[in-house]
């Protein structure tokens, strides 16, 4: 695994100035010091207490591509079937039309915008109703996006797979969608979770989405007590959180007070507009890197000690 840092200063603590893909023009940081601090803390406390919480749409896949071609959100990929119903497409653009611009609306409470998210969803399922569907429909759609990843994005899940490390993929989008691009992708490992909205079937007809719903502002790690993966996650506190929205820095959202967590922001649409309020809210943000170089090499960092301290253990017991 190509690790990224220069040297490691003496007294063996990294300094954000010695790690390269920290300090490349893209890669911007408003308390340099805090994620130094944060770093440290994870390379020292190993894998064992990892977690990664990942968005998908346009954080795992490309915000942009090498030919320019789109890339669609997994809502994207299913509304491109060919079976659904005529009128499907015009009703769902109409409430996207709608409920978007209140989603990301700046000076409406969050308390306010909720409503408006569970109506938005309430309807959306209303429509994806009452007929016959297939999800090879959705994997035929899904292989043409599979390579529309961020680069090294196989590498990266290689990596946490290879380091036991759990990975939450919270996605407000269609899971059936997002399942079947990091399927067919080769890197839906038993390590990954997707939390998101999948379809439900009754009597063979689509009959909406499955519960609890997922939207913008609960999509995070609160939705999962009493689940499974909360059993697995809720005592790794080391945390790096990688999205692409203002909203997607809370995912972490219902994890121990003392955990720590890094905050990884992919700006790429009106970047100087946005820049303020995402150097608010993301410990890193990069802007236009279609890459998962920078998760990576902290992995690399962590996966290094590691290493030194099985090295200094076993030579310690001989």
């Amino acid at each position: 695994m190509g690790c990224d840092e220069k040297r490691e200063p003496a007294g063996g603590k990294l300094l954000v100035g010695d790690i390269s893909a920290l300090t490349r023009d893209h890669c911007r940081m408003r308390y340099p010091a805090k994620v130094e601090r944060i770093i440290n803390e994870f390379v020292m406390g190993g894998p064992e207490r990892m977690q990664v919480v990942s968005d998908f749409d346009y954080t795992i896949t490309k915000q942009r591509t090498e030919d320019g071609g789109a890339v669609p959100s997994s809502f994207g990929i299913f509304n491109a079937c060919k079976s659904l119903p005529e009128n499907f497409k015009e009703e769902t653009d109409k409430l996207y039309h709608k409920y978007r611009p209140i989603e990301i609306d700046p000076h409406m409470p969050i308390a306010e915008k909720v409503q408006y998210m569970i109506e938005w969803w309430t309807k959306s399922g209303e429509l994806t109703s009452g007929f016959p569907f297939d999800q090879s429909e959705i994997d035929q759609i899904a292989s043409k996006y599979k390579h529309a990843l961020r680069d090294r994005t196989h590498e990266f899940f290689g990596d946490l797979q290879r380091l036991g490390i759990p990975t939450l993929v919270f996605s407000a989008g269609l899971g059936n969608s997002v399942v079947s691009v990091l399927r067919q992708a080769n890197v839906m490992h038993p390590n990954v979770k997707v939390v998101s909205n999948f379809l439900q079937f009754k009597d063979g007809l689509l009959d909406g989405f499955q519960q609890p719903m997922i939207h913008t502002f609960n999509k995070n790690e609160t939705v999962l007590d009493g689940n499974d993966y909360y059993d697995l996650v809720h005592t790794r506190d080391h945390i790096i959180v990688m999205g692409d929205s203002i909203g997607d820095a809370d995912m972490a959202s219902g994890v121990p007070a003392s955990s720590h967590i890094l905050k990884i922001g992919f700006l790429f649409d009106h970047v100087e507009a946005n820049m303020e309020k995402y150097m608010d809210t993301f410990d890193i943000v990069l802007v236009d890197d279609q890459t998962m170089d920078v998760p990576r090499t902290l992995l690399a960092l962590i996966e290094k000690q590691h290493q030194l301290n099985l090295q200094a253990g076993k030579q310690s017991s001989l």
